[in-house]
């Protein structure tokens, strides 16, 4: 069903597309006081982001990969976990990225971040919900924009691959890009349904890519379920060696 909604969307024409996802959307249906606050968070996280994020240093694994992804004018399907999101924020950035954000007061916010960090912001239509987020990624990876997917958001289950960055490669033909992005030092959120992870200052992070994931223009119901398997299933590896990482260092002193 949700396949036959995006091809018949699809067939419209889109204009400003890309303008759209780059540009912060209009306030004036909030009252004063959410759009003080809306602008408040946008510029606290971007400073908080910006603050720590150029103290980390960084150890990349699997460059190849990357350049995997993007031979012969592909673009990737960034793909992580959701308590990744503020290293991840930061070292991606400046690179045109769409990011599916939601129709509501922390989309909105979350959008003028990321916004500000040179990522777009898909939020679809507001009849359309997440099917129309969706059809505006596809349209801009069509455009050669790539794209990204906590996926396992937004709500949880925590470390659980749902199917929207599969969809996405089966409609453009672009491969997903499994990654993990841990710190060495930080503190988490427990409260948070993702214990969300905020690294310490001067800490060193450690981004692990996998090999892209390719699906298929064709694939059925079923070839789709056994790549968003293999997706938790290499996601899941990444994490672990990311944790082990880390248990080394502390171990070490």
């Amino acid at each position: 069903m949700a396949e036959a909604i995006l091809a018949g969307c699809l067939d419209q024409v889109a204009e400003g597309t890309a303008q759209r996802a780059h540009r912060f959307s209009d306030l004036a249906h909030y009252t004063f006081f959410q759009r003080s606050s809306i602008r408040a968070a946008d510029l606290g996280f971007f400073g908080l982001i910006s603050l720590i994020g150029r103290t980390v240093r960084y150890e990349v694994e699997g460059q190849a990969h990357w350049d995997a992804s993007t031979r012969n004018g592909q673009v990737p399907i960034y793909t992580f976990w959701h308590d990744c999101i503020f290293l991840s924020t930061y070292f991606w950035r400046q690179r045109g990225i769409v990011v599916m954000t939601s129709q509501s007061f922390d989309g909105e916010y979350i959008a003028r971040f990321i916004q500000r960090f040179g990522y777009g912001a898909a939020r679809g239509s507001s009849t359309r919900g997440s099917v129309g987020a969706v059809i505006e990624m596809i349209r801009l990876m069509r455009q050669g924009q790539p794209a990204a997917f906590t996926i396992d958001g937004p709500k949880g289950p925590r470390h659980v691959a749902k199917m929207g960055a599969v969809l996405l490669a089966k409609k453009t033909g672009n491969p997903i890009l499994p990654f993990t992005v841990t710190p060495a030092r930080s503190w988490s959120l427990q409260k948070s349904w993702d214990t969300f992870t905020i690294p310490k200052p001067f800490t060193r992070a450690r981004l692990e890519m996998a090999q892209p994931i390719f699906v298929r223009p064709d694939a059925d119901e079923s070839e789709m379920e056994a790549r968003r398997c293999e997706l938790q299933e290499v996601l899941d590896g990444l994490e672990t060696r990311g944790q082990e990482w880390r248990a080394g260092l502390s171990q070490r002193g």
